[in-house]
């Protein structure tokens, strides 16, 4: 069977789900944080060691000023209320991306990281303002202004997941069969899963459902 230390998630869907009902697309994010909590206990109970969300794209800053406000608001809540219960836990909190957000917010995420910064139980990498191929140029012009020669291994070395095993699993909720500008380095040899459900209404049996089947999967890295 394979062993699971990475998951990485596309939570698609939110705001669909709020509409369909009959609500707002922030009502289906403050619902779809339900379920990241489901996934995160699941997590811990499946001896993951990492888990990275992608909570806000370099490309979703083109969604409407109140919902990027209330994604943010509801970020700044979750940490607040949050932040010592996952430290008691053991869970560590990484931010991959740029940090280009007020200082309310940047300062919050700074000290969640380092409070949390030694937890090993469960590492949640939380994908903010993260665009894929924006990270790559970025470890590209590390190379060069280190005057490294250009190779995978040194590619790798300059990733925001630098110290990071890459994902085993990616999985997509929101019936959207696309990477959206996620880990696309990261994701070369990643099983992947298209989920049809809408990120709020994935649930615990759905998720072990997938790592079962990945512990099954025959997995090559291009030998037969």
């Amino acid at each position: 069977m394979n062993p699971i230390k990475h998951v990485a998630i596309i939570m698609d869907g939110n705001g669909r789900w709020g509409t369909s009902k009959k609500k707002s697309r922030n009502f289906g994010h403050k619902q779809g944080l339900k379920t990241v909590e489901k996934i995160i206990k699941e997590s811990i109970k499946n001896k993951i060691k990492y888990l990275t969300l992608y909570a806000f794209s370099t490309e979703n800053w083109k969604r409407p000023k109140n919902e990027i406000n209330y994604l943010f608001s509801l970020l700044h809540n979750f940490l607040t209320n949050k932040i010592d219960e996952l430290n008691k836990e053991k869970i560590r909190l990484f931010v991959i991306g740029k940090k280009k957000f007020s200082k309310k917010l940047n300062d919050l995420l700074k000290y969640s990281e380092k409070l949390t910064s030694k937890n090993k139980r469960l590492q949640i990498n939380l994908a903010l303002n993260y665009g894929s191929k924006s990270e790559i140029i970025n470890a590209l012009n590390k190379l060069k202004n280190k005057n490294l020669t250009v190779n995978a291994k040194n590619i790798s070395k300059n990733l925001y997941t630098k110290n990071i095993p890459d994902p085993d699993i990616l999985i997509r909720t929101g019936n959207r069969k696309r990477l959206s500008n996620f880990l696309l380095w990261q994701l070369a040899y990643s099983e992947i899963f298209f989920e049809n459900k809408l990120w709020p209404d994935f649930n615990e049996k759905d998720y072990n459902k997938i790592l079962k089947k990945f512990k099954n999967t025959k997995r090559n890295f291009g030998k037969i």
